[in-house]
C-alpha cells in the first residue's frame, strides 16, 4: 500500500506539471514554415483537465485506502522531519486528510528541488530547454532573489506546521503544544526538507559520472546534467575529486551551456 501511495503521488505530480506545462507558450521549431509561426500547430489543450484531475485522484484514492487499508491492516504515516503523523485507515475523514497531506509533501519536496536548481543554475541561460522548463514550473517564484529562494522552504514550513497542528489537535491526532515549541518544530521540519535534496544531488552526480565515460549522445538532458553537476562539484572543490582513473573535477567539462552545445 505504501508503494501504491508513492506511485499515485507521482501520478498526481505529473498531472500538476502537465497543468503547468499546458500554460507554457509553444514556439515554432527552426525550419518550419512562416505560416506555422502565425497560428498554433494544434488546438489549445484544456489545461483545467489536468488540474481537475488532481483533486479527483486524491479523493478516489482516499476512498480506496478507506476500503482496502483495514483489510490489509495498513496504518499510513507521514514523516515530517522528527514528527511522525499516523492515520487510521478505517476512518474516511482521516484517509482524505492523509491523501491531501501525502501529496502536499511530495509537491513540496519537488518544488524545493526546483528552487535549488533555480539557485545553482542561475547562470545557465534560458536556451537550455530543461532549465527553462524548471523555471517555468516555478512561475513567479523564479523571480525571487536567491537568498529568499534558499530560505523559502523554511519560511513556508513554520507557519504551515503551526496551522496544521491546530487542525490535528482538533482531530485528537496530536497533543497540544506551546507556540514556542510549535515554531521550533516547524523550523526543524523546514530544515529537514533541505535533506531531501541529497537524492537529487546523488542522481545528478551519478548521471554526470556515467556521461563522463560513456557517450550517450547529444541531448539537452545531458547538457543540463553536466551543467548542474558541475555547479555542485564547484561547491565541493575543497574535496579531493580525483582518485586513480576516476575524475569528478568540474573542470573536465564545461559547466556553462553555450550556443554550440544547444545547436543554435
Amino acid at each position: 500500500m505504501t508503494l501504491i501511495d508513492f506511485i499515485l503521488n507521482i501520478a498526481g505530480l505529473l498531472l500538476w506539471l502537465n497543468w503547468r506545462a499546458a500554460e507554457l507558450p509553444v514556439t515554432a521549431k527552426p525550419g518550419t514554415s512562416l505560416l506555422s509561426t502565425l497560428r498554433p500547430l494544434k488546438p489549445p489543450r484544456p489545461s483545467y483537465y489536468y488540474l481537475a484531475g488532481v483533486p479527483v485522484l486524491l479523493a478516489v484514492r482516499a476512498l480506496f485506502y478507506w476500503q482496502a487499508g483495514p483489510r490489509v491492516h495498513w496504518s499510513p504515516h507521514i514523516f515530517l522531519g522528527p514528527t511522525l503523523l499516523s492515520f487510521r485507515s478505517d476512518l474516511l475523514g482521516r484517509m482524505f486528510l492523509f491523501s491531501v497531506l501525502s501529496f502536499g509533501v511530495t509537491l513540496g519536496i519537488f518544488y524545493c528541488w526546483l528552487l535549488l536548481l533555480s539557485w545553482i543554475n542561475r547562470q545557465v541561460p534560458n536556451a537550455d530547454p530543461v532549465q527553462r522548463l524548471a523555471r517555468l514550473w516555478l512561475g513567479r517564484l523564479e523571480r525571487l532573489p536567491d537568498a529568499i529562494k534558499l530560505l523559502l522552504p523554511l519560511v513556508v514550513s513554520v507557519p504551515g506546521w503551526y496551522l496544521l497542528h491546530l487542525l490535528l489537535v482538533r482531530l485528537n491526532m496530536v497533543p497540544g503544544n506551546t507556540p514556542g515549541r510549535l515554531l521550533a518544530q516547524g523550523a526543524i521540519i523546514g530544515l529537514s526538507a533541505y535533506l531531501t535534496v541529497k537524492f537529487l544531488v546523488v542522481v545528478l552526480l551519478v548521471l554526470y559520472l556515467v556521461n563522463s565515460y560513456v557517450y550517450l549522445g547529444e541531448f539537452a538532458l545531458w547538457n543540463f546534467v553536466n551543467a548542474t553537476a558541475g555547479q555542485f562539484l564547484r561547491l565541493l572543490r575543497w574535496v579531493p575529486l580525483r582518485a586513480g582513473k576516476i575524475d569528478l573535477a568540474p573542470d573536465r567539462k564545461s559547466t556553462r551551456l553555450n550556443s554550440s552545445h544547444l545547436g543554435i
